[in-house]
């Protein structure tokens, strides 16, 4: 498994300051949905065709590409289609609302292009059995509080900020809240993943060859769940 570092990008690192334990609470998951929050300059559309919804607009500035949801959260056999631009590097996306994002029994994440994909929601996030990923680039699941780019300012989950500065440069750092209690990256995926470089069968959340794969929270589980890089 790779580190907390990008290709091309130089580290990411992890500010844990007063990382508490939470337990995840599965009610949350009873009306699971993609709902934007508004708060953004333009903001994020979801339309649904079936079991998918198509996730359009959000706000960008350079390459990076904002989102802000109230819910996020995949029911069993759903798909949530980020359907970015190809020159997009980043997808932020955050999560401000009080419930767990539940990545249900067969959920899928996509992407288009070889965007990387940063899903930020502090009250916790679970993969389900077979949950899967189809990302170009690399994949961040974090219960941080906010994303830090450089010294042009934050990306908050709990201040709904919009940030005065065009957030351009790449994320650099999580910041975890001393007061809040985190929530729990808890991954159960267990789904088919192609074949490794060895040839052999690959199973659980997995991202393309050469890019990087992080859960990052105020607890991390593994409860029968795998990842897959190289």
């Amino acid at each position: 498994m790779s580190g907390l570092g990008f290709t091309h990008w130089g580290a990411l690192a992890a500010i844990a300051v007063g990382v508490n334990f939470c337990t995840i609470d599965y009610a949350d998951y009873a009306n699971a949905q993609i709902t934007p929050d508004g708060t953004l300059p333009n903001n994020s559309s979801v339309t649904r065709e079936g079991d998918t919804f198509n996730i359009t607009g959000g706000t960008q500035a350079g390459s990076n590409l904002f989102h802000s949801f109230g819910e996020f959260s995949v029911n069993t056999g759903g798909t949530a289609s980020f359907n970015n631009a190809l020159d997009i590097q980043n997808i932020i996306t955050r999560v401000t609302g009080e419930s767990v994002s539940n990545i249900d029994i067969d959920g899928l994440i996509r992407t288009l292009g070889t965007a990387n994909l940063f899903l930020t929601n502090p009250n916790g996030i679970v993969f389900g059995e077979n949950a899967s990923l189809n990302v170009g680039g690399s994949f961040v699941a974090t219960s941080a509080n906010a994303l830090q780019f450089g010294n042009r300012g934050f990306f908050s989950a709990t201040d709904k900020n919009i940030p005065s500065e065009l957030l351009t440069v790449n994320p650099s750092a999580l910041l975890f809240n001393q007061i809040n209690h985190n929530g729990e990256i808890q991954n159960n995926s267990a789904a088919p993943a192609g074949t490794d470089p060895a040839g052999l069968n690959a199973f659980g959340l997995r991202v393309p060859d050469g890019k990087s794969l992080l859960l990052v929270g105020g607890n991390v589980s593994m409860d029968g769940g795998r990842l897959v890089t190289s």
